[in-house]
């Protein structure tokens, strides 16, 4: 009887245990809505009073993560081969842009629930830059990735990868599906229209082979995957993992949502009720009522008997806020921004927000009203050495690029007299002013010095050679380098840029640049080229 009594604690621990461990083993579940869902949340994931599994709320440069709160047990046996599993979810990205968002979703099979070392932007809450891509991580996902980064080869700002232990997608495509019965012709899909859409993630333990596939909301499951990838996840997931999803947003305002999620082992995941599922948000006005429809032409016609006493005061708010518009913007120009939005964000361009003054013009710092995003507005008056050939060639050299490098351009204005670019905000200010410091700012390291130095010469790679043209800066120096929140060096200021298509001659120019960082062939021959630009670089390296 006493060994009993010993023996019986340790059995009943044991016996639970393995219970626990084969239900979440062969456990399926189904969410259609997120009311009352036990889900272990972190960072700026919530469950909204509707019932929305909210990942990213708009907030700029922060992670999300929602995982399932037990962990599953996938192996077969310790030691085994991974089984067979099926993963569906419903999701939505919003963004305020048009034609701009940060950076996407991953549904993601994991070790552990704890990323807290994990970056947000394009590291999307799974990795950091001096893990991603280790073994060691053990992480399997499928990724929705609304931003290309050329750092990971994405193939573009739109596509659904499938990623073994960081971001680097093994296998992606365009986001899209091939279409069912007699069109089976591909499809294409924009993950930022607003729209809801569908996904599968399924892993078949025979064949080792990944497949991920996504289509309309209401639209069946195509037969033939988007992306299918050959890999033996047993070799990367642990004997217990976690599954769920992480997101990140970087400099612009997005917000990424599950609607449903339904999960499977051995089986196909359990059915979605799409019927119930809760609505996305509506980021702009809300639907005019048929009050307010009755009501709109009463409006509109007090206000056309009204508009004789008004005239003087909308005519001169309009001045106020007048913005001039051409033909080549069309063709050429990124997301535009309206000069009124600069305006309040900028406090009226007051002087407290004044970041820098030089010989282009006026540098100021703002916080839209909408985004809340932070942004550096550049205004250029004509009397400066930054006329109006050297602003369109800012807005078609780098209003296209993205890199981590170099500073992204989110948009441009203008108005009569003026001209404005609005710029990712760089809080740390440029580069000289850490090399020549004065007061309280520190002394960058060498670590530092190389990463930003590595940084740089990645940039300027790539606008020589990675990019669709060639493209020169024209004035590479330590003014125009920019640190971002984590000291990463970024080229900036590309109002002297020229460009030109691969394999043909740049033409000869007036001689620009800054004294002591020009090559002597540009003094000479007047013809700009990558060699100058490296020239620049190289003279800008011992002062660094």
């Amino acid at each position: 009887m006493t060994i009993f009594h010993f023996l019986l604690p340790i059995l009943l621990f044991h016996g639970f245990q393995c219970a626990a461990l084969d239900a979440a083993g062969n456990d399926q579940f189904a969410f259609s809505g997120f009311h009352g869902a036990d889900l272990n949340l972190d960072g700026t994931a919530t469950v909204t009073p509707e019932g929305l599994l909210e990942l990213t709320n708009g907030s700029v440069q922060l992670k999300g993560h929602a995982f399932f709160p037990d962990p599953f047990r996938l192996r077969r046996l310790p030691g085994g081969a991974v089984q067979s599993f099926s993963a569906s979810f419903v999701f939505g990205i919003l963004t305020t842009y048009p034609n701009l968002s940060c950076h996407g979703i991953t549904f993601v099979v994991a070790p552990s629930k704890n990323f807290s070392t994990a970056l947000a932007a394009q590291y999307m809450g799974l990795a950091n830059f001096d893990n991603n891509g280790n073994t060691s991580n053990h992480i399997f996902a499928a990724e929705i990735d609304t931003m290309q980064n050329i750092e990971f080869e994405d193939i573009d700002n739109n596509h659904v990868g499938v990623d073994i232990n960081g971001l680097r997608s093994m296998q992606s495509h365009t986001a899209g599906y091939y279409g069912n019965g007699e069109n089976e012709s591909f499809q294409s899909m924009s993950l930022i229209s607003g729209d809801v859409m569908r996904a599968w993630v399924d892993y078949d333990e025979e064949l080792a082979q990944i497949d991920v596939t996504i289509a309309p909301i209401h639209m069946s499951k195509p037969t033939r995957p988007l992306v299918s990838a050959t890999y033996n996840l047993s070799v990367v997931i642990t004997e217990q993992a976690y599954i769920g999803f992480s997101s990140a947003t970087g400099p612009i305002n997005s917000r990424h949502y599950i609607l449903g999620w339904s999960f499977g082992i051995n089986r196909p995941a359990p059915a979605i009720d799409i019927a119930n599922l809760p609505k996305l948000p509506r980021l702009g006005s809300k639907p005019r009522s048929k009050v307010q429809e009755i009501l709109t032409p009463v409006a509109i016609a007090t206000f056309l008997l009204t508009l004789g006493l008004v005239a003087v005061l909308l005519v001169r708010k309009r001045l106020r806020y007048a913005e001039l518009r051409e033909d080549w913007e069309a063709e050429f120009g990124p997301h535009r921004f309206s000069y009124k939005d600069l305006f309040h964000a900028t406090n009226g361009f007051n002087d407290k927000h004044l970041l820098g003054v030089g010989g282009f013009g006026r540098v100021y710092k703002g916080v839209l009203r909408t985004s809340k995003l932070e942004v550096a507005a550049k205004r250029v008056s004509h009397e400066s050495r930054q006329g109006m050939k050297e602003f369109v060639a800012e807005v078609v050299s780098i209003g296209h690029i993205r890199h981590r490098n170099l500073v992204q351009l989110l948009g441009y204005c203008r108005r009569k007299g003026e001209l404005l670019l609005v710029y990712a905000y760089m809080p740390n200010g440029s580069l000289d002013k850490y090399l020549h410091y004065e007061g309280e700012k520190p002394v960058l390291n060498w670590a530092h010095r190389s990463q930003i130095m590595k940084g740089i010469a990645s940039g300027l790679l790539y606008l020589h050679e990675k990019w669709e043209k060639v493209v020169i800066h024209r004035d590479v120096k330590a003014s125009n380098v920019l640190l971002d929140e984590e000291m990463n060096g970024r080229l900036g200021d590309f109002g002297l840029s020229r460009l030109y298509d691969h394999g043909t001659d740049p033409q000869t120019t007036h001689m620009v640049g800054t004294m002591g960082y020009m090559a002597p062939e540009l003094v000479r021959t007047g013809k700009a080229s990558p060699l100058t630009d490296v020239f620049a670089f190289g003279t800008f390296l011992p002062r660094f």
